[in-house]
């Protein structure tokens, strides 16, 4: 599914930090509905007309108000600085989407449904949890989040709310470099043994999985999957270029 009527304008209504490399930006824009999982394409444009532009997963629900943009600071990239160290409300971007129909989750879908991201790969995760949640879903999921320290866990608070409230939800935090906080929580890399331990803790076996992060992390995490037993036309994957979780 993606939308056919071309760039359009959209403003920033406001921006929030959520870890010290992720910005969420909250835009007003007249987007059709997307589907929890699809992302938009960015425009910008300097004063010299040079053009630059990149592709974002949507945070936010479908049908909520505004559009929200978690957005990764990379040092060297042409968009994701003017984010972090110039924008602000009321500042007009364009916009070309919502786009993609390969990675998305739909709420009739049969579960159980696994989850997991390394780094700002939970955007799109984020959007299948909030949609869940807000419809009252319970088909059965677990959320394998992947950063190298706590407080690189974007959403943690958020997302620890959905787990308290809901039975059929379980989430895991995984810190590569750093302690975790709550006991359950794992302190080593996701491979091949830990998700098949993860998998046996649950005590399910996804009926579609989802995976998203830098491309490294995502070829082991499907790879592990699939050792694991888990049927490889279940996996959907999205990628992107920064580094490993």
């Amino acid at each position: 599914m993606s939308s056919t009527s071309g760039w359009q304008s959209a403003t920033i209504a406001s921006v929030k930090v959520r870890t010290p490399r992720l910005k969420s930006i909250f835009l007003r824009a007249d987007l059709e509905r997307h589907l929890a999982g699809q992302h938009v394409d960015v425009r910008l444009t300097a004063d010299d007309g040079y053009q630059a532009r990149r592709s974002y997963s949507i945070a936010s629900a479908p049908g909520e108000a505004l559009v929200e943009l978690a957005i990764e600071r990379l040092d060297d990239g042409e968009v994701s600085p003017y984010f972090h160290d110039v924008a602000e409300a009321g500042d007009a971007i364009e916009l070309l989407g919502p786009i993609g129909g390969h990675f998305v989750w739909h709420p009739e879908d049969a579960g159980p449904l696994l989850l997991v991201a390394g780094g700002s790969g939970v955007v799109p995760l984020l959007a299948m949890l909030r949609q869940r949640a807000q419809l009252g879903a319970a088909v059965p999921a677990l959320l394998l989040y992947s950063a190298r320290e706590w407080g690189e866990l974007a959403f943690a608070d958020e997302l620890q709310g959905y787990e308290a409230q809901d039975a059929s939800l379980r989430i895991r935090f995984v810190t590569t470099r750093g302690p975790g906080l709550r006991p359950q929580d794992l302190t080593q890399r996701l491979d091949a043994g830990s998700l098949a331990r993860q998998l046996a803790g649950w005590g399910r076996m996804p009926r579609a999985a989802y995976v998203c992060g830098a491309t490294r992390f995502v070829e082991t995490i499907a790879d592990g999957l699939v050792r694991g037993g888990v049927d490889a036309g279940a996996i959907r994957t999205e990628r992107y270029g920064g580094g490993a979780a």
